[in-house]
């Protein structure tokens, strides 16, 4: 397409703190910016017309569970790969036109239609400005939207084994719908408010979906040396995924290694009982570089967070799912979602066995899920009555690759050793091997799981609530929360509905949220950036 420009401000990162205009500090090119936003305004269209028809009862069921897809799709370092958006943009149009319209006049969302690059890119250009709304409005929009992307995500998780909800659906493309709708800025606010309503039921629809799959998960010790045999490194969030490839590899010479979001899959039942699952090597999403090229064998990559490949390592990089990226081999899907994963597994045969890391050696535990953690319930309640442990720090969400994410290490290392760390997603990587000892008799750092699964900090931090008769607000709870990314706006929005309040958010601010939203996230919640572990420490570990 030859695009030169853009304008992309969802993801912390960001460019200046303001928004990239030249190419993504993820690596997106402009044009593959231009193809995801035009994706989404077709989005907005096909919801207004299906909010609509699901008045009438006549529902079209295709809509409603694309939408999710395309959402997650969008979402940052996920697919960079133009091909697959263009054929998502042919389906949304064709899905659209199934719909029948409105009466009278229906909004150019609903009737659009690239018929050339140009088109996308002056169409692009217009729905980026939004120069008709002022800055709040447009910051309430784009949280709102980041938000929505955060519950396709987890959405797509869920329905992928089985589990699917019409009311989470249903409001992805009502809330959609509004952002088309001129409303007023109060009426917005009560849509981002409701989209955190609506975050708690999909993180519980997933919770559901993977423990009725897989198990409970268990608190379990893994470890992060590497074999003798060739290996097979699975990166990403989806478990289906890891299951199929587990059970095509088994038996033939190959281990499994997880890598980022995958370490916490091996706490499920379902997954111990394969023995060539033998560790996790590396970190999270942004050192692939190096670890990637170290690892020798095939990399599978089942979801975010892909960046851009080193020619290296290049050839041995595999896409499946929503993930993508040009020129790198993609695993497709059957109806029936099986995946045929021979050609990874029989490369990986070839290859020799992965290359020790530097940070190897040190044993990780995961698996503290809201079910083995409340089975020890008796104990933590003792542990806080006794004042072995007199603070739950929330350290959850992303890692990112710059300099000032060394302030989460320094903060978990100056912590008093009466606290204990609740987390969940990659920001763990910070400091789960660090030697932080035991409070309590339990470990310091309790990891929840992936990103995916921070409710069960919410199911753990309400039965503390339960425990101790008061407000969730009442208990020796702080929130020193990293954000990178779309899923973790939405567990914002999902906290904020909780009524949780005083939340730490760093390593920056949104770029997307204007003066005037963030003055009233700070009167009505008490959300603040991060300053220094020094500053920070007396207000979020009092008298520990």
């Amino acid at each position: 397409m030859g695009v030169i420009t853009m304008f992309c401000n969802q993801c912390e990162e960001t460019a200046k703190g303001t928004g990239c205009t030249i190419k993504g500090v993820c690596g997106k090119e402009g044009d593959t910016a231009a193809l995801q936003d035009i994706l989404l305004y077709l989005c907005k269209g096909i919801s207004i017309r299906n909010i609509a028809a699901i008045g009438k009862g006549n529902e079209n069921r295709d809509a409603s569970s694309f939408i999710p897809e395309a959402l997650f799709s969008t979402l940052t370092n996920v697919n960079f790969d133009n091909k697959r958006f263009q054929e998502l943009i042919i389906k949304a149009v064709r899905i659209r036109a199934s719909i029948p319209p409105l009466e009278g006049k229906e909004p150019d969302a609903c009737t659009w239609k690239p018929e050339s690059d140009t088109d996308i890119m002056e169409k692009e250009k217009e729905i980026v400005l939004d120069a008709a709304v002022n800055d709040d409005l447009r910051s309430l929009r784009s949280l709102l939207v980041y938000g929505l992307k955060g519950v396709g995500a987890y959405y797509h998780h869920a329905a992928v084994l089985g589990y699917t909800d019409d009311t989470i659906t249903t409001f992805i493309q009502k809330a959609l719908a509004s952002t088309l709708q001129d409303l007023p800025a109060d009426q917005m606010t009560a849509m981002v408010l409701e989209c955190g309503k609506v975050g708690v039921r999909t993180l519980a629809l997933l919770d559901k979906a993977n423990t009725t799959t897989y198990g409970n998960p268990e608190i379990t010790t893994v470890k992060t040396t590497v074999g003798k045999r060739p290996g097979i490194l699975i990166t990403g969030h989806d478990l289906k995924d890891l299951e199929q490839l587990l059970e095509q590899s088994k038996d033939i010479g190959v281990d499994i290694y997880t890598h980022g979001e995958m370490l916490p899959t091996q706490a499920y039942p379902a997954f111990k009982k394969y023995s060539h699952l033998v560790a996790n090597y590396g970190g999270s999403w942004w050192r692939q570089k190096e670890e990637f090229e170290s690892f020798n064998g095939p990399i599978l990559v089942t979801t975010n967070c892909i960046i851009p490949p080193k020619e290296s390592y290049k050839n041995r990089v595999y896409t499946t799912g929503l993930a993508g990226y040009p020129g790198i081999t993609h695993i497709p899907s059957s109806a029936d979602g099986k995946k045929d994963f021979s050609a990874l597994i029989n490369y990986a045969k070839t290859c020799p066995p992965p290359a020790a890391l530097d940070s190897s050696g040190r044993d990780l535990i995961t698996g503290c899920a809201h079910n083995a953690v409340l089975s020890i319930a008796g104990t933590v309640v003792e542990a806080v009555k006794k004042g072995d442990i007199r603070r739950f720090i929330v350290m959850a969400g992303c890692d990112g690759r710059q300099r000032s994410r060394e302030y989460y290490t320094e903060f978990a290392n100056t912590l008093p050793t009466n606290t204990v760390i609740l987390t969940a997603g990659c920001a763990k990587y910070r400091y789960n091997s660090l030697d932080l000892g035991t409070a309590g008799g339990l470990p310091r750092v309790i990891d929840a799981g992936q990103c995916n699964d921070c409710y069960s900090l919410v199911v753990i931090a309400t039965a503390l609530a339960d425990a101790f008769g008061v407000g969730i607000n009442d208990l020796p709870i702080s929130y020193n929360i990293a954000w990178y990314e779309q899923k973790a706006v939405l567990v914002l929005l999902a906290l904020l509905h909780l009524g949780v309040k005083n939340i730490t958010l760093g390593p920056e601010l949104p770029a997307f949220v204007s003066p005037g939203v963030l003055n009233v996230l700070v009167d009505t919640f008490g959300i603040g950036k991060n300053t220094t572990v020094a500053e920070d420490m007396p207000r979020m570990a009092p008298g520990a």
